[in-house]
């Protein structure tokens, strides 16, 4: 489900290119449409990324399942890009929503004191979905009919076969509230007793996730526009290169503890951002998929260790929430950076928001350098 609700979030990555030229609209509008799922995230996660601790994981996840569904149907056939602000906004609700539940489900299901087999799970399927889903998205697109449609068609029955063996999966709430018992009121927190500790894996979230959001909105509009390469099947290879070098850099540092891992992200996170930048500056795409990699080695640890932290410290009655908390950090590094990089790109060039895009990672890293080696154990 993880996985699965992920690939949505980059079956459109390269097809970006061709809804700009087939509804003409410019670079801001592009980085706008991607970062408009944060408004389906967040809301998400305010309203509902605690109730699957009240009425039950597979209560939870199943209308999430039916959410993504519906974007996936408005994406199919879209005509124009208020169809695409709407699919993203959608999706981004169903993943908000899947995210948390099946993180949290995933949690209670893997027997382990110190949740890491669980997180591993969910961290390495999390980025074997987004890398699948652009990769198979680029390839239909180039080489196959339809590219604005078959692509949905596909992912659609994925969403449906998964959606149905949800039905099967053991339910860990065992006395689940009543629907009509549980307040909708919006609602994030993380308890006091845990808050000096959390703010270590929230930056390293956050900035783990702006790196997945560069590749994902802005990495196809830099292969043409920097590298001259126009190919829909390498954009998606690029992301796909990415998540796999994540998920195998998961399962491979997974003796790592969290916090070492985490620590050594943040670390990573320089000189990962200067390489991107570098590989603009000199136009080659041998080094664009060296930074990928190191990217991607960066992401790994960062999210699997601070996502690991945040299960290790999280209360068990509390554990939706506080991972939702997480995400909601998460999803906001995914999109707010990418915004800003389209605005920037627009009016001064790709180079110089690159640029700007490291400066702000190294900050942000150098602050939960500080925070990770002080409060994290």
């Amino acid at each position: 489900m993880i996985g699965v609700l992920f690939a949505g979030s980059t079956v459109l990555t390269p097809l970006y290119i061709i809804y700009q030229q087939s509804f003409g609209f410019s670079q801001i509008t592009l980085t706008l449409i991607y970062a408009a799922y944060v408004i389906g995230n967040v809301a998400a996660l305010l309203m509902f990324g605690r109730i699957s601790d009240a009425i039950g994981r597979r209560r939870t996840a199943v209308p999430a399942m039916a959410v993504a569904i519906v974007s996936t149907l408005m994406f199919l056939f879209a005509q124009n890009t208020a169809s695409l602000y709407a699919g993203r906004i959608l999706s981004g609700f169903a993943i908000g929503v899947g995210a948390a539940t099946g993180t949290a489900w995933l949690a209670e299901l893997i027997a382990g004191e110190d949740k890491a087999r669980a997180t591993i799970i969910a961290t390495s399927t999390n980025f074997a979905g987004l890398g699948l889903g652009a990769l198979v998205s680029g390839i239909l697109a180039e080489y196959a009919p339809w590219p604005l449609h078959l692509t949905f068609i596909v992912y659609l029955a994925a969403l449906m076969a998964i959606g149905a063996l949800i039905w099967f999966t053991h339910e860990t709430i065992t006395q689940p509230s009543p629907l009509g018992t549980v307040s909708m009121h919006p609602r994030l927190s993380v308890p006091s007793s845990i808050r000096a500790q959390f703010i270590a894996p929230a930056v390293t979230g956050f900035g783990t996730m702006a790196l997945v959001g560069f590749y994902a909105a802005i990495a196809p509009s830099i292969l043409a526009s920097e590298l001259h390469e126009t190919n829909h099947a390498v954009a998606g290879a690029l992301v796909f290169e990415l998540a796999a070098v994540v998920s195998a850099a998961i399962v491979a540092t997974q003796k790592l503890s969290s916090r070492t891992a985490m620590l050594w992200a943040l670390g990573l996170m320089i000189p990962s951002v200067a390489m991107v930048v570098a590989a603009q500056v000199v136009g080659s795409m041998l080094v664009m998929i060296a930074a990928t990699a190191i990217c991607g080695i960066t992401a790994a640890l960062g999210y699997r260790g601070s996502l690991q932290v945040v299960n290790q410290i999280a209360p068990e009655n509390r554990r939706a929430e506080v991972v939702s908390s997480y995400f909601v950090c998460c999803f906001c590094g995914n999109a707010l950076p990418v915004i800003g990089i389209g605005l920037i790109s627009t009016w001064a060039g790709a180079t110089l928001a690159s640029g700007l895009f490291a400066v702000m990672i190294a900050v942000f890293a150098l602050a939960a350098l500080f925070f990770g080696a002080k409060y994290t154990r």
